[in-house]
């Protein structure tokens, strides 16, 4: 029996090593050709001296503008997500405390779930001509609208599990002792799933900032995102592969910080309500 459960151990050792193998590779690959010149990556070089001329020309070429880029993805993600935690904490709230019929909240459940499971290339169709006729396309106001759309049900559903796991005694005896259910809300239930907000906003953040698909139809060279501004790297007669390696490199530093600071959070989050 110790033998199996030693045979288990290593097998599942072996297992998770070989998925953390698969899912480090191909960015280790990437991160390795973006110190590269191109005619070595061309040719195929596995072995060479490092430079940093892709990531000197990604960042301060003037035939770059991946730091407009940069910025224009913080503004996006960042005014998105403040947005989306608003909206989908006070949602949350109101569907998990409030008296609402049922089948109302079954109901705004059930959509936001189907929404959800609707890939988001077919609502870029609809977007653009709305965002057009009312003068908004290729503007960084229409993709924030478009992103809160695209990651307000997650938010929802996140937020909800943490409310419904927060006893109501707390908030009731709040308002016993004088609190509005307001006042309940912003200085007793808030602070407690803090641990929510932090998960659902990075996920949110991180979500907005590698969405590709829409910006790529919503936006113009002077409001295009980091994965845009990646994508245009590529072009139908020349494929530029040491800067967009380097591009892809600097793109997911500031994914990286907020999954390392926010991970166990967002484990708690994915996580609640899964077991009693």
């Amino acid at each position: 029996m110790l033998v199996l459960r030693g045979y288990s151990r290593l097998i599942g050792i072996f297992l998770l090593t070989l998925s953390a193998f698969i899912i480090v590779a191909p960015f280790l690959w990437v991160a390795l050709q973006s110190f590269k010149y191109e005619i070595q990556i061309l040719q195929g070089t596995w072995f060479t001296e490092p430079t940093l001329h892709n990531y000197v020309d990604v960042l301060w070429s003037q035939r770059s503008d991946f730091l407009k880029n940069v910025l224009n993805s913080m503004i996006v993600a960042g005014v998105s997500t403040i947005c989306v935690l608003v909206v989908g904490t006070l949602a949350a709230y109101s569907l998990a405390r409030l008296r609402w019929k049922r089948w109302i909240a079954a109901g705004f459940l059930a959509w936001t779930l189907v929404f959800n499971m609707i890939p988001p290339l077919t609502l870029v169709g609809p977007w653009f001509l709305i965002f057009r006729e009312i003068g908004l396309l290729q503007s960084l106001f229409a993709l924030v609208l478009t992103h809160i759309t695209l990651n307000l049900p997650m938010t929802v559903w996140m937020m909800m599990a943490y409310f419904n796991e927060l006893p109501r005694d707390i908030e009731e005896a709040a308002m016993v002792d004088g609190c509005r259910r307001i006042d309940a809300f912003w200085r007793v239930s808030l602070p407690l799933v803090a641990p929510g907000l932090i998960a659902a906003g990075v996920l949110a953040f991180v979500f907005s900032w590698n969405e590709f698909a829409v910006a790529l139809n919503l936006t113009s060279r002077a409001t295009a995102t980091v994965p845009v501004a990646i994508a245009q790297f590529s072009q139908q007669y020349e494929v530029q592969n040491g800067q967009m390696a380097a591009a892809s490199v600097l793109s997911t530093i500031p994914a990286l910080l907020l999954m390392f600071f926010g991970q166990k959070f967002i484990i708690q989050g994915l996580t609640m309500g899964a077991v009693k």
